[in-house]
């Protein structure tokens, strides 16, 4: 199959980033990008002997000249700047030094030649203060998942839907989004999964399509994910640090791509979203990993996406019940309440080491507790 439309260069830069990493299955990764492994192999034997540059279908001038002036080294600093106004000083020497830059002067030399150029507002560099971060220990341990507050177009809104995996801060998702409707999400996740394989939990705030409140917390969207094999978790009310690595890079969307004239519709501002995530992943050196890329520390998933969901099966020692139209369960002639996004599937009840109490599940997940010394 040839390269998908959305930015061949894109992809290609991706794929051979992606490639990279270790243990990284090839022939499950070219089919996730949709290419034959003879492509796959050679773009990645392209990347590894001239770098990205070989990975367009026209030749570039070099990037770097050998026995550069102080003055064509300001002059770069000054026009990187320019490009991605948003970023510091560590991060644009971070960034020429990716490119292959040579004797480059420390993070203040480059931080005093901003300042000369009236490229530093510092009101806006006091905002900005070192946090203690936790972060999981491998790629696909839990992705994040958040809408950034809609905004407006031209033409209509956008909701711009977002997934970050927590480890490598890499942006598995970037749509641009006409609603926030639960079978809109899952049509752009079914692509992204496909991709880049299931992880093992996703966690996501207590809103619409995800949720509804603190104790309905479950609804169609989130039971299509657990029977996917991923666990699903909500952040604490009121508690948006729970998913402070998504926020974070909703600060920098905005910051980055949001803060210009409005986009004239979906498509325009898809295509600037397209554009931004290439270098978000594959450019942009991040403070959080040390300055590297997000896609340096990131490889897809070894579980890939099911076509077809298995059938729904329990342990033999578990008691299942089927769940009513009206979000119940029968069992020692009571009715109990169950999450009602699960009406129609069944639920296995098993019992704990405290007495009268219940665990109650969904496929692998504990979706509810009864308590049956509960006159109620």
């Amino acid at each position: 199959m040839p390269w998908q439309e959305v930015s061949t260069m894109s992809l290609r830069h991706e794929f051979v980033v992606l490639a990279e990493a270790k243990e990284t299955n090839m022939r499950a990764l070219c089919q996730r990008f949709g290419i034959s492994p003879k492509t796959g192999y050679k773009w990645l034997a392209r990347y590894r002997a001239a770098g990205a540059n070989a990975l367009v279908d026209h030749s570039r001038r070099p990037q770097d000249s050998p026995r550069r002036t102080a003055s064509e080294i300001e002059s770069t600093v000054v026009r990187l700047r320019v490009q991605h106004p948003a970023w510091g000083a560590r991060k644009l020497r971070r960034r020429l030094c990716d490119l292959g830059q040579q004797d480059l002067p420390c993070p203040s030399t480059f931080h005093a030649i901003l300042q000369r150029h009236d490229l530093i507002d510092s009101a806006e560099s006091h905002k900005h203060q070192a946090w203690v971060r936790f972060e999981h220990e491998a790629p696909n341990q839990l992705w994040q998942m958040d809408f950034k507050g809609h905004f407006a177009l031209v033409q209509g809104r956008c909701h711009a839907l977002t997934v970050l995996d927590d480890h490598a801060r890499f942006n598995l998702c970037l749509q641009a989004c006409a609603d926030e409707r639960g079978d809109t999400v899952q049509q752009r996740l079914t692509g992204v999964l496909r991709r880049y394989g299931l992880p093992e939990r996703m966690t996501m705030d207590n809103g619409s399509p995800w949720g509804n409140d603190e104790a309905h917390r479950y609804t169609p969207l989130t039971v299509w994910l657990i029977r996917l094999g991923i666990h699903v978790s909500h952040s604490r009310p009121y508690h948006p640090q729970t998913q402070g690595k998504d926020e974070r890079f909703h600060r920098t969307l905005k910051v980055e791509v949001l803060n210009g004239p409005p986009f004239r519709d979906l498509a325009q501002c898809q295509r600037r979203f397209d554009d931004w995530r290439d270098i978000y992943n594959l450019e942009r050196p991040h403070e959080a990993l040390g300055m590297a890329t997000p896609a340096s520390r990131y490889q897809p998933s070894p579980r890939g996406f099911p076509e077809t969901l298995s059938p729904i099966e329990y342990a033999d020692g578990d008691i299942v019940r089927k769940v009513q139209e009206k979000g119940e369960i029968s069992y020692l002639n009571r009715a109990w309440r169950i999450p009602k996004a699960l009406r129609g599937y069944p639920v296995a009840l098993r019992y704990t080491q405290t007495d009268g109490l219940m665990d109650v599940f969904f496929c692998h997940q504990k979706v509810a507790q009864i308590n049956l010394q509960d006159p109620k």
